[in-house]
């Protein structure tokens, strides 16, 4: 290498040394500002107002706990049947919802689920029913206002039958009690 070369090359590496000390300076300078004490103030009330806010949820949580606990025995009682009658009050339930909206139901069939740890088991229902248009939608009406709990998880077309008759596969789900 020649000299004029070398004196090149260390000009190049000076002024590529002052470029970093002048932005790193820059850099110190603008992460120093962004910690003023004054912004950490604010900073800190913000991140206050908000776990003073999440104290007030957990308290009216606490407060209001025992009426929801309530609320959920008292449904719990009131929709869920004893297992041991269960079924043949879904059956006849389900058989006068389906009378009374002037439909035919038939092939009821049940599959029960294993109970959960509070004691619920979960029974899948399935039924066909025959008949016309409004006749349906009066009994899944009839149905949402049982006095059971009902899901109705599935409804599909089975047949259609003469003079605007249709036959339905029901997928319906309730809920026992222990």
């Amino acid at each position: 290498m020649t000299k004029r070369t070398k004196i090149i090359i260390r000009a190049i590496l000076g002024i590529v040394i002052a470029v970093d000390i002048v932005l790193a300076g820059i850099n110190w300078q603008m992460a120093d500002s962004n910690r003023t004490p004054q912004s950490e103030l604010i900073a800190l009330k913000r991140e206050h107002a908000l776990m003073t806010a999440d104290i007030t949820r957990a308290e009216t949580i606490r407060t209001t706990l025992p009426a929801v606990e309530q609320q959920c025995d008292s449904f719990f009682h009131q929709n869920f049947r004893p297992i041991s009658s269960g079924y043949s009050s879904v059956i006849s339930d389900i058989g006068s919802l389906s009378r009374g909206a002037g439909l035919q139901a038939g092939n009821l069939s049940f599959h029960q689920h294993e109970p959960d740890k509070r004691g619920v088991t979960q029974v899948d229902i399935f039924a066909v029913v025959d008949g016309d248009y409004s006749s349906v939608v009066r009994f899944v009406n009839d149905l949402q206002h049982s006095d059971t709990f009902y899901v109705l998880d599935g409804l599909s077309l089975a047949g259609g039958g003469s003079g605007g008759q249709l036959k339905l596969n029901l997928q319906l789900r309730t809920y026992f009690r222990s």
